[in-house]
């Protein structure tokens, strides 16, 4: 079965807030994320118990276990995004496709038990990575592949924005 990539450009989030999940990541403290992932990584290891994990609500829209590896996923990418930014001055991040990813990844037969041990580990490393952040070192800037600009603060509204989004698609 084939789900329709994504290909919207979600960098709206960090001017208004988020109608599906109704997250306002704009208001967002950068230094509450680190909290907030914890938190968040809690909400799915519970996701990932759930009997349903495996079923899709719908032929177009993925099952929680694959939301699951995919949050995984985005907490190692943000976390290798916000090293570059602490590390060079004005990075391109390379390009990451998160349909790809999925289909490279297998999310749909990965076991939960794995992505709930693999999720706790990189929620740990990225929520880590954030509240080591100097505060002078808020305002650093990189661009995405597609020219889209964010200081350290931004990614981190944007990151949350991500993990908190597919809880809700989850009912998480």
């Amino acid at each position: 079965m084939a789900i329709e990539p994504d290909t919207k450009d979600w960098t709206w989030v960090l001017r208004r807030p988020c109608a599906e999940c109704g997250v306002e990541a704009a208001r967002e403290d950068p230094a509450s994320v680190p909290a907030l992932v914890r938190d968040a990584v809690g909400r799915w290891q519970e996701v990932l118990r759930r009997p349903d994990v495996a079923v899709r609500p719908d032929t177009a829209t993925w099952f929680p276990l694959e939301y699951a590896a995919h949050v995984r996923d985005v907490c190692g990418v943000f976390d290798r995004r916000l090293r570059l930014m602490l590390e060079q001055d004005g990075p391109v991040f390379p390009n990451w496709d998160q349909d790809a990813a999925a289909v490279a990844g297998d999310y749909e037969h990965e076991d939960p038990a794995r992505v709930g041990e693999e999720l706790a580990a990189a929620g740990a490393a990225v929520a880590d990575a954030f509240a080591a952040v100097p505060p002078e070192s808020w305002q650093r800037r990189g661009l995405r592949s597609n020219g889209a600009e964010f200081t350290v603060a931004t990614l981190s509204q944007y990151f949350i924005h991500d993990v908190l989004h597919h809880l809700h698609d989850v009912r998480g």
